[in-house]
């Protein structure tokens, strides 16, 4: 039977609550009332809604009340058999979907450009990866989806993996062909892993890619908060239950989610769902129209290379999501970290993420054409003021590792730290990467080699914030000690 989706259960009973009754638990505010700079901060619905599980408002961890018809509604929405609302981003989604899909020193097969929530998973579940190191469009200078051919070679060499997990889209908004890598997996029992952070909103348009758990994938996780217009650190665990026990995978999220999750945020991802079923098509085809409008528009300056659905090859592009407005830089003789610093800095304008040879902004729900104009007008004043000779290409943001140990035994051994510029052929103990997007340059386990060093220290010195390491001014790093 179809679900009334124009509901928001969690909304209307956090709504009901807060109209009827005088707090005698936490949160200690005591909704606003104990402290006026929050209130004043926030707002007093802000303060008003921000409230403690109880019978009237269900519980997250065992969900029986308004969270879980709220997750019925969300699945239903997405297209899947169970949804889970996550209140710690979908880096724990991601932590689930491994924890859930791979025991201690079980195989998972995953690709080498993924975000530092998939190596974590790897530590806290002990499985061992199989990376397969991305292919990479050396004009632009970025590594691409995952190769079907790669992808079936590495299962045939690897036919005990217990998953396979995949990048839908990447930051720049590339994605594999998710289709044929499921109908392969699927022949050796593989389960199917989609970190679908950025993708949301491709399972409500028609003119956007499609989602994971159309193309048949296992487990699915979203970021709302990206792409779907809920609040920062709301996102979605999607479930097919044919291969995967969903009571098994809420005891994995119970494992690493909090006990008081937030109902701001649990009430945001209900409102979200609610507005993408009712205007999420019309919502996402003008957000995919003003991103082919900044497109033709930056073309016109002459000079970007404007990231577009031409580069599609039907493999490692399988498709493009046009909303990530991804720009080549080089030959206006900045880097992409350069360009995002301009643009912050000069014109109030925040980008999303920017590297050696590239940025990228997001267009999204609520983005207008007169911000389009503003960002179009701001590059070709960059262009006029900053151009330059030609850059060199930058080798891209992912330099594809030798892996000496496995993240969990690298995490857990014997450290020392070194100098960072010392550090070449020693084995790292820990994460070093550029922030966004967090995808690690180095990982705990892997031969620190010079290629990472030099565009370490390129990052840096254009301006990008490293992060990972244990010191904070990342002149020392952590080595393995034998």
């Amino acid at each position: 039977m179809k679900l009334d989706q124009s509901r928001a259960p969690i909304y209307e009973a956090v709504k009901k609550l807060t109209e009827h009754t005088i707090p005698f638990d936490v949160p200690g505010h005591k909704r606003g009332v104990g402290n006026p700079l929050l209130k004043e901060f926030l707002g007093q619905k802000a303060c008003q809604y921000d409230v403690n599980s109880s019978k009237m408002i269900d519980n997250a961890m065992h969900p029986t009340g308004v969270i879980r018809e709220a997750e019925k509604l969300m699945a239903e929405a997405f297209g899947a058999d169970e949804a889970f609302l996550m209140v710690n981003g979908t880096t724990s989604a991601v932590q689930a979907m491994v924890m859930a899909a791979c025991e201690e020193g079980e195989k998972i097969i995953l690709p080498r450009n993924v975000h530092k929530s998939a190596i974590n998973a790897l530590i806290l579940s002990g499985a061992t990866p199989v990376y397969i190191n991305p292919r990479i469009n050396q004009q632009l200078g970025i590594s691409l989806g995952m190769s079907v051919e790669d992808v079936k070679q590495t299962i045939e060499e690897n036919p005990d993996a217990k998953a396979i997990f995949i990048i839908n889209p990447t930051y720049y908004g590339i994605c594999s062909n998710i289709k044929e890598i499921v109908q392969i997996a699927h022949e050796y029992e593989m389960l199917v892993l989609v970190d679908e952070a950025h993708g949301t909103h491709f399972y409500f348009s028609d003119h956007a890619p499609q989602g994971g758990i159309q193309l048949g994938a296992d487990m699915c996780a979203l970021s709302l908060h990206k792409t779907g217009g809920s609040l920062t650190q709301s996102s979605v665990l999607l479930v097919q239950n044919q291969n995967i026990n969903p009571q098994y995978v809420r005891s994995i999220i119970n494992i690493t989610q909090t006990t008081s999750s937030s109902y701001l945020l649990m009430t945001s991802l209900d409102l979200a769902r609610k507005q993408l079923v009712e205007k999420g098509n019309k919502l996402i085809d003008d957000a995919i129209e003003l991103a082919d409008y900044a497109r033709c528009e930056i073309n016109k300056i002459g000079g970007y290379i404007v990231f577009s659905r031409d580069l599609i090859n039907g493999d490692t592009i399988n498709d493009y999501d046009v909303t990530k407005l991804s720009i080549n830089v080089l030959n206006i003789g900045l880097s992409g970290f350069e360009i995002v610093d301009i643009l912050r800095d000069e014109y109030d304008i925040i980008i999303e993420y920017g590297d050696a040879n590239n940025f990228m902004g997001v267009i999204s729900l609520g983005d207008t054409k007169e911000n389009i104009d503003l960002l179009v007008e701001a590059l070709r004043d960059i262009k006029c003021k900053y151009q330059k000779d030609r850059l060199q290409r930058v080798k891209v943001e992912f330099i594809i590792p030798e892996v000496s140990v496995s993240p969990r035994e690298a995490f857990y051994v014997r450290k020392i730290p070194v100098l960072f510029t010392e550090s070449e052929g020693l084995v790292s103990g820990e994460f070093i990467m550029c922030y966004p997007p967090g995808i690690p340059v180095i990982a705990p386990g892997e031969i620190i080699s010079k290629e990472a060093i030099d565009y370490i220290m390129y990052s840096k010195e254009k301006g990008s914030l490293i992060t990972g390491t244990q010191d904070l001014s990342n002149k020392y790093i952590s080595i393995l000690v034998y």
